[in-house]
């Protein structure tokens, strides 16, 4: 078992954010949760305010983040405030809350962060939706540039990609509105010939934070049963 550390994992009312930190806790990590019911993470007072409540922390998982309600529109019609929300989500979350930990993570010479991103981020958003691809693109870039300034600190940044996860309620819908014949099609361009769990995104988690990892950062680690590679 790991040293216990104390960590917070954002995004974590359902789905992957709740899977990820049941399975810190597995590891005998001190894990917070938090939502955004709990606090706005993309203000960054409200961020301030949660951290400064829980002191040190070792290790980040910024999960908060997807399509907030969103379903495709042709770019012409998107909004500069359907736009921003997204960005808020994903991206900016992610950087305030990366932000507001790494002071301690220096002065302790250790730290570990993931990032959630998405395949989106690799290549095409499913649902169509532009900023989702691009928020999530940059989330990969934030990735690699944190990575390249923290890690003389003991601090390592990855990133994990996940494919098709059903795993909360906007996936759901997708997918039931692909109906049987877009389920199939999806389905054979999965190597594995199955959609994910958010088991196997919290997994991906464990191995980042964990010993094992102990020199690997920079790095963004596709979880799509195989999706990629097509």
């Amino acid at each position: 078992m790991s040293i216990q550390k104390v960590a917070v994992v954002t995004g974590a009312a359902h789905g992957m954010g709740s899977a990820i930190v049941e399975a810190l806790r597995e590891q005998g990590h001190v894990v917070h949760g938090v939502d955004r019911d709990q606090a706005d993470l993309s203000n960054s007072k409200a961020v301030a305010d949660y951290f400064k409540g829980i002191g040190q922390v070792d290790i980040l998982v910024n999960c908060a983040g997807g399509v907030v309600g969103q379903t495709f529109k042709p770019l012409e019609e998107i909004t500069d405030e359907a736009w921003q929300e997204i960005f808020n989500a994903n991206l900016q979350t992610t950087f305030l809350c990366t932000r507001a930990v790494v002071a301690g993570m220096k002065a302790s010479k250790w730290g570990r962060i993931v990032n959630i991103s998405s395949g989106a981020g690799r290549s095409v958003s499913l649902t169509g939706i532009q900023a989702y691809a691009s928020a999530k693109a940059a989330q990969i870039a934030f990735t690699r540039q944190t990575a390249y300034e923290l890690g003389q600190y003991g601090i390592t940044v990855n990133c994990i990609a996940p494919g098709f996860v059903l795993s909360n309620p906007s996936t759901i819908a997708q997918w039931e509105s692909y109906g049987a014949e877009g389920q199939a099609k999806l389905l054979t361009g999965i190597a594995t010939r199955r959609l994910g769990q958010a088991r196997d995104i919290s997994n991906g988690v464990t191995f980042f934070t964990g010993e094992a990892s102990d020199w690997v950062t920079g790095q963004c680690l596709s979880i799509d049963g195989g999706h990629s590679l097509f």
